[in-house]
This record gives structure tokens, C-alpha cells and sequence, in this order.
């Protein structure tokens, strides 16, 4: 049996502070950032993961996931849904690393890298991108992946495998469907806060004639700003185009409601993390004064459970998972699950490193074998660090194309890796302040 024989945890940050890419009214300076694990075995291929961050928080996310080292090596290599359980369980249940949250934070983004490397391991020993991979597993295969403690109030097993089931007839015409036509996009690009008013209509104009149906704006710095670029962002769409709206936690619930009424005159679609993404009721106060404009939230949500009690109390109507915020592809799965439960549309969170890489196989996994619908869904598209990614993300026509490469599409270029190491690559040793 193949073993894993070495974990490698790699620091790699990319400027992106230089151009303000990225820059939003929390975050006005980051410079993209992954904490990327490498999963080397005796007998080939390797496997790869990582852990999004913004720069210094990422010397912190690297020790993390060394740290857990010793559940990972000297195992045999997992290849099936038996083994990658068998992991997430042995990496959750460290009673010490799990006092540091528990389930959430550094320590549960450390897990979720490592979980994530495995599964593109296990998909590459298949030769089946991700998406299909999972998508092959059985219903039972599938719920036994899934940690049910602190959810059976909301989704039993037996739920679970009843959505499963429901989504097995059908699924290879919606393989098919997703071969030739791809997966729904819209665009964040246009959008950074940091942009002039001139770089926003140039990059909406050209987000519309790229066929995307739908932009997203950050907001949350000034209203006076912020009345002006939807204004111009309308304008510049017509009323046809959906224009969503992203606060990314700035707000407190009532300035959330005034603020997004003052822009409610040029239809945002939905308003994106308006508060703390720990407020669940926050967001339910939101949601009701606010509707018919959408809530969504999910990126800095901290697991399961948090996503539970979003949907429990009618506070979201767009659910946002994040493919390396929680504790990998296991625990998105219970999260698709929940959503499915509720009936609540899945946009994943992407951008960032790699996160686009990653989440269009979440999404169209769900679409074959969860939801079975994808039906007022897309993806985030931010159209930067593709070129980084051995098998990047394609969008053409306003769509992402369906991955046909073996693996989770987590592994950077070597000489990636080595210009973009931190502290020591040339990028960063070159351009020292």
C-alpha cells in the first residue's frame, strides 16, 4: 500500500497590495497569500492543498498545519471515502489542536488545507478531476463522510441520504450539461474599493460584453462613494445586469439597513457579509428589513454549525461556502447538504489564491450529486493568479468551464513557488522596501 512519506508546508504571498487587487473597506491593503501544503508519497502523485490568507497572518497558518503533521505522515495514501473520513476524523478529534477553537480559525483552516490535499491526492490516484470523483460515490459513501454532531436538529443521515438519492437520477445528463456548457459566473474584477471611477465603467463595460450576468462592488467605505459608483456601475449595465454588493463585515446592523437603503434605489441583487459573520440574528434583522434585497454570507463563516443556525433563522438567502475556510471538502459537503435542506442557493466565495481553482468543484459536484439544481446559482470570478495554477480556472462566455484535469486543481507551478516563497523568493528579496 502506498504511503504518505512527507508533508511540505510552503509560505507563498503575491503583491497584490501594489495595484490595490483585492483591496475592499476592511481590507484595504492585502496582499494575497497561501499557506500550501504538498503531500509527497512513496509511489506517485503527490497531493496538494492550501489555506487562503492576506499576507502576515500566513507565517501563523504554516506553523499551524505543520503542527499536525503527525496524523498525516506515515498513513496510507486514502483512496476512497473510507480513508478520507478516516482522516478528517483523526485531524478534528486532536483534543489538543481542537482547545485552539474549536472547529474554527487557524486550526480548522489548517485541517481543511490538509483534507483538501488528500482528496486531490485520492482523485488523482482515480485520474477524475474532483468533481467527479465525489460525484461517483454512493449516497452512503457520501453521508459517511459527513460529521453529523451539532446538526441532526437541522439534517439527519437519513435526510441527508433521501437529498442524495433524489439527486441520482439524472446525474449523468447533468455531467453532460456541465461538459458542454460550462457553470454559471459573475464577476467581482470591476469591483475593488481601491479603483478609480474610470477603472470601474472601463472593467464593467468589459465584464458585460464578456457575457457575465452579474457584478459584484465592494462597499462600506463612504456612502457619499458609494452612492456614486453604484450609480455609474448602473449605468454603465443597464437594468438587465445584477449588481451585488459586498460590505465584507464593515457594518453594524442598523448602519447595515440605512446604508443599503440608501443604494436600494439602483437594485443591488444581494448585499454580501454586512455584519460580523458570527451574527446570526445580525443578519436575520438584516434580512427582514431589507428584503426583497438578498443577504449572503459565508466566507469568514467558521464551520458547520455557524451555517446551521444562518439557515435555522432565515438570515441568509445566498450561501457562500469557502473551499479553505472550513475544515475541507468534508465538512462543504454537510454544508451543501444544509443548504439543499433549506432550499437556500449556493454562490461560493472565490478569488483570493486558488479559490477559483477549487470551488468549481464544489459547486458542480453539488449541481450533479446534492442539489441537483443550479437554478439562481454562480461562482465569483476574479480574473487574477490563474496563470499560477497548473490546471486554472477558465472562464469563457460568463461561464466556468467544467475541470477535466485529475486532482482538486491545487497545485502551483515550481517556479511559482519559487519567486513567490516568503521571505526568501525573489519577488520579495528583489523589491524590499
Amino acid at each position: 500500500m502506498a504511503k504518505i512519506v512527507a508533508m511540505e508546508v510552503r509560505d507563498v504571498r503575491f503583491p497584490t497590495s501594489r495595484d490595490l487587487d483585492g483591496s475592499d473597506a476592511m481590507n484595504p491593503d492585502p496582499d494575497y497569500s497561501a499557506a500550501y501544503v504538498e503531500l509527497h508519497t512513496d509511489a506517485g502523485p503527490d497531493g496538494y492543498g492550501l489555506a487562503f490568507t492576506i499576507g502576515r497572518g500566513n507565517d501563523v497558518q504554516a506553523a499551524a498545519i505543520r503542527a499536525l503533521a503527525p496524523h498525516v505522515v506515515g498513513r496510507d495514501v486514502p483512496e476512497d471515502a473510507e480513508a478520507l473520513g478516516a482522516l478528517s476524523r483523526s485531524l478534528v478529534g486532536d483534543s489538543q489542536f481542537r482547545w485552539l477553537g474549536p472547529e474554527k480559525g487557524v486550526a480548522h483552516m489548517a485541517i481543511g488545507a490538509i483534507v483538501n490535499a488528500a482528496w486531490d491526492l485520492a482523485a488523482r490516484r482515480a485520474g477524475l478531476p474532483l468533481w467527479k470523483f465525489a460525484s461517483r460515490m454512493t449516497p452512503e459513501e457520501l453521508v459517511s463522510l459527513v460529521d453529523f454532531r451539532y446538526l441532526s436538529d437541522a439534517l439527519t443521515e437519513e435526510e441527508a441520504l433521501d437529498i442524495l438519492r433524489a439527486a441520482e437520477p439524472g446525474k449523468a445528463e447533468r455531467i453532460a450539461k456541465l461538459e458542454a456548457e460550462g457553470y454559471r459566473a459573475y464577476s467581482t474584477s470591476a469591483g475593488w474599493l481601491g479603483y478609480s471611477d474610470a477603472k470601474l465603467v472601463r472593467l464593467a463595460e468589459q465584464a458585460v460584453a464578456d457575457g457575465f450576468e452579474m457584478i459584484k462592488l465592494k462597499v462600506g467605505g463612504n456612502l457619499e462613494d458609494d452612492v456614486r459608483r453604484m450609480k455609474l456601475a448602473r449605468e454603465t449595465v443597464g437594468a438587465d445586469i445584477r449588481i451585488a454588493v459586498d460590505a465584507n463585515q464593515r457594518w453594524d446592523v442598523a448602519t447595515a439597513v440605512s446604508w443599503m437603503t440608501a443604494l436600494a434605489p439602483f437594485d443591488p441583487y444581494w448585499i454580501e457579509e454586512p455584519t460580523s459573520p458570527d451574527d446570526v440574528l445580525g443578519h436575520a434583522a438584516i434580512a427582514k428589513a431589507l428584503a426583497p434585497i438578498k443577504v449572503a454570507t459565508g466566507e469568514h463563516v467558521q464551520n458547520r454549525v455557524v451555517f446551521k443556525q444562518l439557515l435555522q433563522a432565515n438570515a441568509i438567502d445566498v450561501l457562500q461556502l469557502d473551499a479553505a475556510r472550513v475544515g475541507g471538502v468534508n465538512e462543504n459537503l454537510a454544508i451543501l447538504l444544509l443548504a439543499a435542506k433549506f432550499g437556500v442557493p449556493v454562490c461560493p466565495h472565490a478569488g483570493g489564491v486558488g479559490l477559483c481553482e477549487l470551488v468549481r468543484h464544489l459547486s458542480m459536484f453539488d449541481f450533479v450529486a446534492v442539489s441537483g439544481s443550479d437554478s439562481d446559482r454562480s461562482i465569483e470570478w476574479v480574473d487574477h493568479l490563474h496563470d499560477h495554477f497548473t490546471d486554472p480556472a477558465v472562464v469563457r462566455g460568463g461561464r466556468y468551464l467544467a475541470p477535466t484535469a485529475p486532482g482538486f486543481s491545487a497545485r502551483m507551478h515550481d517556479a511559482t513557488l519559487r519567486r513567490f516563497s516568503f521571505p526568501d523568493g525573489p519577488e520579495w528579496t528583489e523589491n524590499a522596501q
